[in-house]
């Protein structure tokens, strides 16, 4: 084991769902402080010696406490109060994992809560009917691509999507008039790209809030998030976590955003890679500025026992320059249900997907694995931000 590199942490408030036609909303009593208290800012009201113990995550109402089968008539909800802090995302694109502040992403996780439950419950969510989406994917991706279209739909909005391989791009078209061009037909663009920074260069020339689905070996900022909030729907908190990253963290863009959004935290973020595939000096240095003490690891094994999330990543073949170079790496760090015997009890195992063969099948079984629950997450995280851009 070597050491690379705590966070100071608060605590943010919960915004909620406004329900119309003729629904009854019952308001938290601390939604009902927050608004009575006519969007004062969070640091001035909450005591910074308790923004530790309140860190831990408080769930919403469940559904049936808002949505009371005795008095709705309508069981669609039209509309989504946004949170004042949600107001600064409003209209913007979202292209870095470090623009959303601890007090935003606590109000995302919380609305993402909340939508989980209706959709589980089988309510309509129709917030977003009548607005298009386009889905731009100039890189292969089946959970991003389908949690959006499906957040979009299942908000009541529909979906343009854009193939490269049968677009003008063929004939030559630059990402920017592309980008610009469909800007016309949408409200909102998804944008996932090969090469780093292309998205936040096509945003400059889109005058609709363009999200970054991945660019490259750049960031995947909505990853990040869906990350996180399964962390604390899993866990039920972030805070005091240790978090043992594995895999290709080089070209791994999930893990670049996730350690970048996970210094808001008090956490210890453990490294185990393959010789030439460790974290980019970049990332590590960007950790160690925030305070966050950081570990590499030679094995799963060894640095198992105290972890609290494993986050598993695949080898990416389509990021080497050559067959052999891939293989060299390839098949290193399997987790097997042998070395999950080592681990905690209460601790999950995280993957972004797609695997290869990073974690044995026989591990699905386990109830600490959660990556398809992640996966589903990540429409739910979606819907919400997808509702917050929107303004609705």
């Amino acid at each position: 084991m070597g050491s690379l590199g705590t966070c100071s942490a608060e605590q943010a408030l919960v915004g909620f769902v406004n329900v119309c036609n003729q629904c009854v909303l019952i308001l938290p009593a601390h939604v009902q402080t927050a608004e009575n208290a006519k969007e004062k800012p969070l640091r001035a009201s909450v005591d910074p010696d308790s923004l530790a113990s309140l860190d831990s995550y408080s769930h919403p109402p469940q559904v049936a406490r808002i949505l009371s089968p005795q008095t709705v008539v309508h069981q669609n909800v039209s509309h989504l109060q946004t949170s004042p802090f949600l107001h600064p995302l409003v209209g913007q694109h979202i292209l870095f994992a470090q623009q959303f502040s601890k007090e935003q992403m606590s109000h995302l996780f919380n609305v993402a809560h909340t939508l989980r439950m209706m959709v589980q419950k089988e309510r309509s969510v129709d917030i977003l009917k009548g607005k298009v989406m386009a889905s731009m994917f100039y890189e292969v991706s089946t959970r991003t691509s389908s949690s959006f279209a499906a957040a979009m739909q299942r908000l009541g909005g529909s979906v343009v999507h854009f193939s490269e391989s049968t677009s003008s791009t063929q004939k030559g078209e630059s990402l920017a008039d592309s980008v610009q061009t469909m800007s016309c037909y949408a409200d909102v663009l998804v944008l996932r790209h090969p090469q780093p920074g292309a998205v936040e260069t096509a945003a400059k020339h889109c005058r609709k809030p363009v999200i970054n689905a991945g660019d490259g070996v750049g960031e995947h900022p909505t990853q990040a998030l869906l990350d996180i909030f399964t962390i604390r729907e899993e866990l039920g908190t972030v805070n005091g976590m240790t978090i043992t990253m594995v895999g290709d963290l080089k070209h791994g863009r999930t893990v670049h955003s996730l350690a970048r959004l996970l210094t808001q935290y008090r956490i210890t973020l453990r490294y185990v890679a393959p010789k030439n595939l460790h974290m980019p000096t970049e990332i590590i240095n960007f950790v160690a500025s925030k305070g966050i003490k950081q570990e590499e690891y030679d094995s799963i094994e060894e640095a198992l026992p105290d972890t609290d999330v494993l986050y598993m990543t695949r080898i990416q073949k389509e990021r080497f320059p050559s067959e052999e170079e891939y293989n060299a790496c390839f098949g290193q760090f399997i987790l097997t249900p042998h070395i999950m015997t080592g681990a905690k009890r209460k601790m999950v195992v995280m993957h972004p997907l797609p695997r290869v063969n990073e974690i044995s099948v026989e591990v699905d079984t386990d109830p600490r694995a959660a990556y398809f629950r992640q996966a589903e997450n990540g429409m739910y995280i979606r819907m919400a931000l997808l509702a917050t851009v929107l303004g609705r």
